[in-house]
């Protein structure tokens, strides 16, 4: 037999066992898909997996065991009764188009002796072997690709052709590796990353996993950034016990909606969802052609899968040319013609959960110049398509509620947005940092050089926050010289936020001098009237923060209390040298 393998890699076959890691969906908890990982390996005597494969491959054996690991695995998978719909998730070697009995179609044997669809297995396919192998991992993408199976590139970020690759083969999934989650709380720039590739991919349509999650904080980050599905311990580690996943992850649930409640900025987004019309990728082109006939004001259709998942967009455009020509329309029609394959007329589209952030949504549609609109799903499933023009006017209406609550000198949100803010982190579970910037000796600075020099200062500082506190925190204006800065969820950890604050002081502080004549920067104070009219020396303008943590193990909360130590505070803070006060909410 073409495939069969020697007795000693069957019997060491019967060694070895799987384990299966849940791939959840980050909105809803739902368990989505299982990787399957070999265990045992050690009790064969290699020191890792990576090794067992190693020798496998030099002995020329590679195909010929993976179908029969494949095989085992596909057996065992079918033992699991959590989800109906449950996908599998099985790594490939990168090397196995090397191996001379390598042939089409025995996977599709394995399912069919087991009565399970292709459209439940995703192979996952690694660069790790690519270097130094003899045929491309495109190679490989595309035959699995062609035989209609998901594919997802792993480890995505680490390997050498990165973005190349990603344009080249055009995965179903992309898994993201866990470098770039890693100290995300000590390394800010690895969230700009992870936002990055996690916006760049779900542009291109491509489902995003962060793999390895094992913090809360990691798995909120991930929340933040858009991403679609989680894997990692944080979730659940490899269990060779089957009966130990779970259909739905309730406390990862509660984790990453705990402050839907509080959150009303997606309440109307089901009002401006299409209900389009949405055809199966199998659909034949007669009846696609037929649709677009009878339903001339349809631009687009949106194209699932067998399991209503979205695998992009057909424009009526894309078809157009060919429906005015009889020699198009035969093109078209022609079953051996790859135009006549619906999937090769589709555009990616950017997917979002429904309970995505509206901020996620408007950045994927900005960020693309191109974009059309956004299919929205629901626990992965086709829900509806969100317009360009929807967008649009979610935008305006956003930004006219901004524009009537924003301070009319700094543009930032004003008091309104400030209370509704504070307000939700009285009633939120999630952990806050709270700021309050007070200007020192504003009003002696204001009665020496003026009004106008004055607002030209506030703008300062207005333009200081916006340009060095990251996106996630929101800034506001109190009013006059008081401004407020917050943000939730405390993905980073405390010292990075207090960093930011000290930032922002010596920037303001080093900044301002240049409004001072060179007569008083040299002193090193100014000469004006106290608040009784009496003259004095006052030193030069600086910034006080008053800063509160509440962390998310903290359930009383009141509105009150917060105002008043943040007021209280930023006496303290103007005495301190550092001129920053801080405390907990305990």
């Amino acid at each position: 037999m073409k495939n069969k393998l020697p007795k000693k890699w069957i019997d060491n076959l019967e060694i070895l066992d799987i384990a299966f890691q849940p791939i959840i969906n980050i909105h809803t908890g739902k368990i989505f898909a299982v990787e399957a990982l070999l265990r045992n390996t050690q009790k064969l005597g290699f020191k890792s997996i990576y090794s067992l494969f190693d020798e496998v491959y030099n002995n020329g054996l590679l195909y010929s065991f993976d179908l029969e690991l494949r095989k085992k695995t596909i057996k065992k998978f079918k033992t699991i009764k959590v989800d109906k719909n449950l996908k599998l998730f099985y790594n490939l070697d990168s090397r196995l188009f090397e191996m001379e009995n390598f042939t089409s179609g025995n996977t599709k044997k394995i399912l069919n002796d087991l009565n399970i669809k292709e459209n439940t297995i995703c192979f996952e396919i690694s660069e790790r072997h690519e270097i130094d192998s003899k045929f491309e991992m495109q190679t490989l993408i595309e035959h699995y690709k062609n035989e209609q199976y998901s594919i997802a590139i792993d480890d995505f970020g680490i390997g050498h052709s990165g973005y190349k690759l990603l344009y080249d083969t055009k995965p179903d999934v992309l898994k993201i590796d866990r470098f770039f989650l890693m100290d995300i709380n000590k390394h800010p720039n690895k969230k700009i990353m992870l936002r990055s590739i996690t916006h760049l991919a779900i542009q291109l349509g491509i489902q995003v996993v962060a793999e390895g999650v094992e913090t809360k904080e990691e798995l909120l980050v991930c929340r933040d950034v858009g991403c679609h599905l989680v894997q990692g311990y944080y979730i659940q580690r490899p269990t060779r016990d089957v009966k130990t996943l779970s259909s739905q992850y309730e406390d990862v649930l509660e984790i990453v909606n705990n402050n839907l409640r509080s959150d009303n900025s997606n309440h109307d987004i089901h009002k401006y969802i299409d209900k389009i019309h949405a055809l199966n990728v199998k659909t034949k082109m007669n009846i696609v052609m037929e649709y677009f006939k009878k339903n001339i004001e349809t631009t687009i259709l949106p194209i699932l899968n067998s399991r209503n998942e979205p695998v992009g967009i057909l424009q009526d455009k894309r078809i157009k040319d060919y429906l005015y020509s009889t020699y198009g329309r035969a093109l078209l029609l022609n079953e051996d013609s790859r135009k006549s394959r619906l999937k090769n007329l589709l555009n990616p589209c950017a997917i979002a959960d429904i309970h995505s952030s509206m901020t996620i949504i408007i950045e994927l549609f900005s960020n693309n110049p191109e974009s059309i609109g956004i299919i929205i799903t629901k626990d992965s499933e086709y829900y509806g398509f969100l317009s360009a023009r929807a967008i649009i006017n979610i935008m305006n209406e956003q930004n006219l509620l901004y524009a009537v609550e924003q301070n009319p000198l700094t543009k930032l949100p004003g008091n309104t947005m400030i209370e509704r803010y504070v307000a939700e982190a009285t009633s939120s579970n999630e952990s806050y940092f709270l700021c309050y910037f007070d200007l020192d000796n504003f009003k002696a600075f204001n009665d020496v050089y003026g009004f106008r020099n004055g607002d030209r200062v506030i703008q300062l500082f207005a333009d200081i926050m916006r340009k060095n506190l990251p996106q996630e925190y929101f800034k506001a204006h109190i009013g006059g010289d008081d401004f407020f800065t917050a943000v939730k969820g405390m993905s980073i950890e405390e010292h990075i936020h207090i960093e930011n604050i000290q930032k922002i002081v010596k920037k303001f502080t080093d900044d301002v001098m240049e409004f001072y004549s060179v007569e008083d920067k040299e002193k090193g104070f100014i000469l004006s009237k106290d608040r009784e009219g009496n003259r004095k020396e006052f030193p030069l303008l600086t910034v006080s923060a008053s800063v509160i943590i509440i962390h998310d193990k903290i359930k009383i909360r009141s509105h009150s209390s917060i105002n008043d130590i943040l007021s209280l505070q930023k006496k303290v803070a103007k005495l301190e040298l550092s001129h920053i006060s801080l405390s907990c909410l305990i």
